[in-house]
């Protein structure tokens, strides 16, 4: 099965999704992608990842671009469409999947205050990965597509 997940910048959600579903399932063949990659992954979106055992330090942003000739079972958007717009991609793909959440990058403060951001979009991310993942199980070989609402 293979996944991929977009952003805008790839720094953040798309990231922490990402090394989420690989972690959740190591069979599947996962990456991630941003429109306008930015320069690195958030330095605190890798600590927030460490706290639950997922190391993301060697990620790091990639252009959707190089994306675009490969077949996909599922591409997966993040963004808040209620924040920013999320990518489309025009590649091969079997299901489209939108499931977006607050951009933690968009918190300002010291670390201290934004922490508790990340960590709580991160949670987020973690529990919509992992109702995805038991229903493509729960489905595998079915006609059924996962609800992500």
């Amino acid at each position: 099965m293979r996944i991929l997940v977009l952003c805008t910048g790839n720094r953040c959600r798309s990231q922490m999704a990402h090394g989420i579903l690989q972690s959740l399932d190591p069979s599947l063949t996962v990456c991630s992608a941003g429109t306008r990659p930015a320069s690195e992954v958030h330095p605190l979106g890798i600590k927030v990842m460490k706290e639950i055992d997922i190391d993301i330090s060697n990620h790091y942003p990639k252009s959707i671009d190089q994306y675009l000739g490969e077949e996909w079972d599922y591409v997966i958007t993040v963004c808040d469409g209620a924040k920013e717009s999320c990518p489309v991609f025009i590649g091969n793909v079997r299901r489209r999947l939108h499931i977006g959440f607050d951009d933690p990058d968009a918190f300002k403060g010291s670390e201290k205050e934004v922490l508790p951001e990340f960590r709580r979009v991160r949670d987020e991310i973690k529990e919509k990965m992992i109702e995805f993942v038991n229903q493509i199980k729960d489905n595998h070989g079915s006609n059924n597509h996962p609800r992500t609402n």
